[in-house]
């Protein structure tokens, strides 16, 4: 009755932490969870739990690292498999000498063994804690992928060089060759051996369904005992437990992807099981932490031999020399990668994403559970040197790695995100419009008398995009602004053309009437969008009722006049557009030349369209040579992108990404102009 009370409270605080993090949101669930866990422990409530380190690991790593490795997407493990590796071997072994060596000068009394070994379970980081603030804080994806791949390899080999620096310290003997091979049987034949055991019990699941057997509850017993039941089995051939159940994670993920008829009820009923689990077991890590800090720091406080600030500082100077540690190498793995690698593939370091990646080093239940598992006496019957020191230590270093966590990680998070996502913007933006350009004056080479109206039809197009690239943003308002400024000084230039054909008399007034309607029409469209759509609805309902009324009553002389005017019309408005093309030239200014181009473009675009009006075999020549050019200016867009990429100027995925944006281009127009052919 005793032990139900105990995780019934468990399960109340699990609760209680949740509604006090909605009344105050800015301190994150583990550190309320913690604070709770402290609490009851200081109240006499009879609460104690002692902390048993592979019961621990059973019951809360291997499914919470089990399902780690269900969600995380391969894809991107894959691609960061170096700095991964880098971070979750490089930088743990690394630590296990640096660090030992600082604990040792810090502390004399802790033999260098001991002192391996404190660092050692000092070096996985928390992939539970790290997503449990995440979720508060938005890291980037890449950086996110990065640290969860860490934690799901390091607690391995920080473990396994636990275990050696303990094995070390207790019996007084150490070989760095069988460690290492040890350490490499361990490694592979727990990823291994994971795997397989992952493999038959899929082939359990489906033979179960081939027997018919579609019982959601049997299939879901299985996936709750997988992670349990793989774990133990590895550790008791003395492999890692830890890398079996992400490997057996891995497999399921594969497995439910390549899964061709998964039954819906067993896909809502896994995900909402999951669900409550990992609530549950995420929530009792940290309060379970929180619980065992009270005992560990009585120890330390009550003994004589302790001066507690001294302790105190132990803790802090500890802490910065990992935080120090993992930037240095970090910022040197990634500055080695980006000069000597491959540059167009990497990006350039950056100090922010460093440190980022740094402060997210959270320390967690792994570290405390290890150091509970230090023995209390060595090989020869003496107590083990100064094992509630490391302890204390232990957990003074995964509070102060929270806490940092928790106060530093949004305020770098925000600005690091803003200025690596403005940052690959603005390259994407220069990729566009880079290649646009190179579309431009690869045209310009190939224009000669035959050709000008094609070519001059496409650098009209690709000016128009390169506008928009250049505008798409928080400029657009004062973009629009001036554009409209210069659209309605050219209609000025048509309507004062008009006004001098009419002052000379050398248009009817019923021509001029319907010039002077086109313009205040381009004027409404410019100004009033809604007005001028509202305007070209009534005029298509006009144009239909005209057509209807002559189907049943055909005039001739009106159909006749009509054709004429139509006639009049083209030829002034070839006119119109030469006059204000003239104008914009007059008014042509560094300020506005952007602009100005784009607007000349298209009038020429229209002048063009006059001039092939009912006239067929000049349209067919004209959307021939267009074709024929815009294919090498899609070419030129492609050999521009290919340039950018050699010289390091843009990352793969962009590449990737303008190239998909230049063949659906490229499609659709072949697709307009088979159309048109």
């Amino acid at each position: 009755m005793g032990i139900f009370l105990i995780v019934l409270s468990l399960l109340a605080i699990i609760g209680l932490s949740n509604i006090v993090n909605h009344l105050v949101p800015y301190i994150p669930v583990p550190l309320i969870q913690i604070a709770l866990g402290i609490l009851i422990a200081v109240i006499p409530l009879g609460i104690h739990i002692p902390m048993e380190t592979e019961l621990f690991l059973v019951l809360f790593i291997a499914p919470l690292l089990f399902n780690d490795g269900r969600n995380v997407p391969r894809s991107a493990l894959w691609k960061l498999r170096v700095p991964i590796l880098l971070l979750a071997l490089g930088l743990v072994f690394v630590t296990v000498i640096v660090i030992g060596y600082l604990i040792h000068w810090l502390i004399p009394s802790i033999p260098l063994p001991a002192a391996f070994a404190l660092a050692a379970i000092l070096s996985p980081t928390d992939v539970v804690a790290v997503s449990a603030i995440s979720s508060r804080v938005n890291i980037p994806k890449s950086i996110m992928h990065l640290l969860e791949g860490e934690g799901l390899m390091n607690d391995a080999s920080g473990l396994v060089a636990f275990k050696f620096a303990v094995t070390a310290t207790v019996t007084g003997v150490f070989s760095l060759a069988n460690a290492s091979l040890s350490f490499l049987v361990i490694a592979i034949g727990g990823f291994l051996g994971g795997a397989i055991l992952a493999f038959f019990i899929i082939q359990i699941r489906v033979l179960i369904r081939r027997f018919g057997m579609e019982d959601v509850t049997i299939h879901m017993l299985i996936q709750i005992l997988t992670p349990f039941v793989i774990y133990l089995v590895t550790e008791h051939f003395h492999l890692s437990g830890i890398l079996a159940v992400v490997a057996a994670g891995i497999v399921h993920a594969i497995e439910k992807d390549r899964e061709k008829s998964p039954t819906l009820e067993l896909q809502v009923v896994s995900k909402s099981t999951w669900t409550v689990i990992l609530y549950i077991l995420n929530g009792l890590v940290f309060v379970l932490l929180g619980l065992q800090i009270p005992n560990v720091a009585s120890e330390i406080f009550k003994d004589p031999l302790f001066n507690n600030f001294v302790v105190m500082k132990y803790i802090l100077i500890i802490t910065f020399a990992l935080l120090l540690l993992r930037f240095i190498w970090i910022y040197l793995s990634w500055w080695i990668g980006w000069k000597l690698v491959k540059k167009k593939k990497i990006l350039k370091p950056y100090l922010r994403p460093i440190g980022i990646t740094t402060i997210s080093g959270v320390r967690g239940a792994v570290t405390l559970a290890g150091s509970f598992s230090i023995p209390f006496l060595l090989a020869d019957g003496s107590p083990f040197p100064e094992r509630s020191l490391i302890i204390f230590i232990a957990a003074g270093v995964i509070l102060v790695t929270l806490i940092i966590a928790s106060i530093f990680l949004p305020m770098i998070a925000k600005s690091a995100e803003e200025k690596v996502d403005s940052e690959r913007k603005e390259m994407e933006k220069k990729a566009f419009i880079q290649t646009k350009v190179a579309a431009i004056r690869a045209t310009e080479e190939m224009i000669n008398d035959v050709n000008r109206s094609a070519a001059l039809s496409i650098i009209s197009d690709y000016n128009q995009k390169i506008s928009q690239y250049k505008y798409e943003s928080a400029d657009a308002n004062l973009r629009k602004k001036e554009e409209t400024e210069i659209r309605i000084r050219a209609l000025e230039a048509e309507s004062s053309y008009i006004t001098k054909l009419i002052k000379e008399r050398r248009i009817d007034r019923e021509t001029a009437y319907i010039a002077k309607e086109y313009i205040r029409r381009m004027e409404i469209a410019i100004t009033n969008k809604i007005k001028y759509r509202v305007f070209v609805l009534w005029t298509l309902i006009r144009k239909i009722l005209f057509r209807i009324v002559q189907m049943f009553v055909p005039n001739k002389k009106i159909l006749d006049k009509k054709r004429n005017i139509i006639r009049s019309i083209i030829y002034l408005k070839k006119n119109m557009a030469e006059s204000a093309i003239q104008d914009l030239k007059n008014g042509l200014t560094s300020h506005n030349k952007n602009i100005t181009f784009l607007v000349i473009g298209e009038y020429n675009e229209l002048l063009t369209n006059l001039k092939l009006h009912n006239n067929a075999s000049a349209a067919k020549e004209y959307e021939r040579l267009k074709r024929e050019l815009q294919g090498k200016a899609f070419q030129a867009e492609r050999d521009e992108i290919q340039k950018m990429y050699e010289k390091g100027q843009i990352t793969a995925d962009i590449v990737k990404k303008v190239r998909q944006n230049i063949n659906i281009r490229e499609a659709y127009w072949m697709e307009k102009n088979s159309l048109h052919g």
